[in-house]
């Protein structure tokens, strides 16, 4: 299926979670937020929510610094 990741066209396997996208990608959950078509997934949602054919995903990393 097709998903647009950070504003790339990206062909991924069907049925995947937001987990398995982040896997998928070699992304360390604790590091990021996830939006999926505008709304914020709670990490505790990373397992269930999967992912449908034309989704808009945003993979935000955490920087710190001061």
């Amino acid at each position: 299926m097709k998903l647009i990741i950070n504003g790339n066209d990206t062909e991924v396997k069907d049925n995947l979670t937001v987990a398995g996208l982040l896997s998928d990608l070699e992304i360390e959950p604790a590091r990021v937020a996830v939006e999926v078509n505008l709304v914020i997934i709670k990490k505790a949602d990373y397992n269930e929510h999967v992912l449908k054919d034309g989704d808009t995903v945003e993979v935000v990393n955490f920087v710190g610094g001061g």
